[in-house]
């Protein structure tokens, strides 16, 4: 079998919106499926809700309640997958809260809840299945970033840099998994969620339902997938990849400004995906 069908997933933040969608697709194609969230609706917790209706639908799931903003957190979250099933093969980092405010107007709290809850989250449960993926030689890593971080969006800050963030741990992860058959991307999604549904409209936000978003977290999670470092843009059936893009620069001869040659280094007409600036990189840009 190929696909997902007997693997093993955790999906954080699963207890609505996106995460639901993502752990309710992972289930239907034969996932065993680790709901975490910490939320609650009417006194019951919302993981077991989704962990509920999957079990109903003939699937596996079981329910955690632990924060990923703690250490402690992530390793208990890895530790639900490890008890009920033995082991972590697809992980889909995706737990968030926003606290969107004017950077002029925001609080350092503000600013810590963000980063806590993305980015210290996500490294959290990665650090916690990084070494159980490496050693069976397979795993799949989701870390949900945002369009936010990548352009960037009016009182989102904190959100954004988190987000970015993720990005750059995500590319230092897949160099160092590669080779153990652990593939990491980034997902950045556009959906209407309880996050999100305030700022868009009717029109726009009946079109971005978030199962639309599921199939990429499926081809994503895929054992016969070979991407590794991408970043994937999706929302309302539509898929992209978005690039970190670097133009070809100029080299500035002796006794040249480099105000004469500024529109050539800031235009991006001619970008191309950049690459790790690794030493043999670093000796072909400069050395030759």
């Amino acid at each position: 079998m190929s696909g997902v069908s007997g693997k093993v997933a955790i999906v954080t933040g699963a207890g609505q919106g996106l995460g639901r969608s993502y752990a309710l697709a992972l289930a239907a194609a034969g996932a065993r499926v680790v709901i975490n969230d910490i939320g609650e609706t009417d006194g019951v917790a919302t993981a077991e809700r989704v962990a509920t209706e999957i079990r109903a639908a003939g699937g596996e799931a079981v329910a955690n309640l632990d924060s990923v903003a703690r250490a402690e957190g992530g390793q208990a979250i890895v530790a639900t997958a490890l008890d009920s099933f033995g082991r972590i093969d697809i992980l889909v980092s995706n737990a968030g809260i926003e606290r969107n405010q004017s950077y002029a107007k925001s609080s350092q709290a503000q600013w810590h809840d963000v980063i806590d809850v993305h980015l210290n989250g996500t490294h959290n449960l990665c650090h916690a299945a990084w070494p159980h993926m490496l050693a069976q030689r397979f795993g799949r890593l989701i870390l949900v970033t945002s369009p936010s971080g990548l352009w960037g969006n009016f009182s989102q800050a904190s959100y954004a840099a988190a987000k970015m963030g993720i990005i750059g741990l995500a590319n230092v992860l897949a160099i160092e998994g590669r080779s153990k058959n652990v593939l990491v991307n980034c997902l950045a999604p556009i959906a209407t969620t309880p996050m999100s549904a305030h700022l868009l409209s009717p029109e726009l936000a009946a079109r971005l339902d978030p199962d639309l978003v599921a199939p990429a977290v499926l081809e994503l999670a895929s054992d016969t997938l070979e991407t590794t470092g991408g970043i994937l843009v999706a929302g309302g059936g539509w898929f992209s990849s978005a690039h970190i893009a670097m133009s070809p620069g100029i080299h500035l001869a002796a006794g040249d400004t480099l105000s004469a040659h500024w529109p050539a280094v800031i235009d991006g007409a001619a970008a191309t995906p950049g690459r790790a600036l690794d030493p043999e990189t670093l000796q072909k840009m400069f050395v030759g």
